[in-house]
């Protein structure tokens, strides 16, 4: 096997034989995709997206999403969202999201600040929207005292680990279209819901009316990259000037598209989120019956919320990493990525019941 650290004065700082249950985003690069880098990387190409690579990738998200879809990489998930969502919203306009939305608890106010974008935010059981949620706010049409409700932005996989169904979205869609309307879905792990629905990316998405969405790479094996992806060109325009003056544009744009060509040309995409649905699929099954653990919510996608004695969860997380959900109620999330193996898996549970057993 060939030396990894060979040729280089960088020294390996970590143990890669350590995983922990923090975030997708932990895991490493697939290899596939680090081939991919490794394979565009000699020679001189244009740069700022003008390169061979770029142009190739519009087809591959055409054979996705179809032939009006357009693709513009960008370097995080934060400014995916933001591009998408001010290419939706005139100077006044608001974007209705659920409460829980990454939009809402996890960009630093960056929406507002970097997009200028007002957030109508609803409380959801499960963080999912529909028609009825999107009317609490879905008001104050024409009102100049009221930031005008313009877009609404959904999550799939939801932040709470749920799936929309097509139909689900289908009628949202066709509702926030009907009070004039755009919709973005926000798709830092669309991969995963597409895995566990079982259908193509476009059910959900182009066939029934989705107008823009933000698809995740780095959750899903990608060194770095994400993608806002244009579905309705004919109501999302100047995507290319928004990502520029967001400061998304990426100068060596080659290295982002031929990451997003290694995941979706063939099936890596499927492959790398089924995996990691499966494993949290396992955990939920390993920690069900273990005494004083709760699973709390629907394990759909590659994440297992719980609840344990806080000073049981405390002690878990000097042994492996993992975030507290909601301080006040010591709910705790557990995620999956395409890396983890069973092992892993059952070691965790295992340390889980060693840990409620010490009481």
């Amino acid at each position: 096997m060939t030396d990894p650290t060979a040729g280089t004065d960088a020294v390996r700082r970590h143990d890669p034989a350590v995983r922990g249950f923090a975030s997708d985003n932990y895991a490493g690069v697939h290899p596939e995709v680090l081939a991919a880098i490794a394979l565009a990387n000699d020679g001189h190409q244009v740069a700022y997206g003008e390169d061979d690579y770029t142009a190739h990738l519009q087809d591959v998200f055409r054979s996705h999403f179809g032939e009006k879809a357009e693709a513009y990489p960008v370097f995080n998930g934060t400014g995916a969202n933001v591009v998408a969502l001010q290419a939706l919203l005139p100077r006044w306009g608001a974007v209705i999201a659920a409460e829980s939305a990454h939009i809402n608890v996890d960009e630093g106010g960056a929406p507002e600040k970097m997009g200028g974008i007002k957030l109508l935010t609803v409380p959801t059981p499960d963080g999912k929207l529909t028609p009825e949620l999107i009317d609490q706010q879905a008001w104050g049409f024409g009102d100049e005292h009221r930031a005008q409700p313009c877009a609404v932005s959904i999550t799939q996989s939801t932040e709470l680990g749920t799936l929309y169904t097509v139909e689900e979205i289908r009628a949202i869609v066709e509702h926030a279209h009907q009070h004039g309307m755009l919709v973005h879905v926000d798709g830092s792990r669309l991969a995963n819901a597409a895995a566990s629905l079982g259908v193509p990316l476009r059910a959900f998405t182009t066939d029934v009316g989705v107008d823009v969405l933000s698809f995740g790479g780095t959750k899903n094996g990608l060194l770095f990259g994400e993608c806002v992806v244009v579905l309705n060109p004919e109501k999302v325009r100047n995507i290319k000037f928004l990502r520029k003056t967001s400061m998304q544009l990426a100068s060596k744009m080659r290295f982002v598209s031929v990451q997003f060509e290694a995941l979706l040309a063939g099936d890596l995409y499927l492959r790398n989120a089924g995996h990691a649905n499966a494993m949290a699929s396992r955990l939920e099954a390993a920690v069900r019956d273990i005494d004083g653990v709760t699973v709390v919510r629907p394990v759909q996608a590659n994440a297992v919320f719980a609840i344990l004695p806080r000073e049981v969860s405390e002690r878990l997380q000097k042994r492996y990493r993992f975030y507290f959900w909601n301080e006040h109620t010591g709910e705790v999330r557990w995620m999956c990525a395409f890396d983890t193996t069973e092992a892993d898996i059952d070691a965790f549970a295992a340390a889980i019941s060693e840990e409620m057993g010490r009481g």
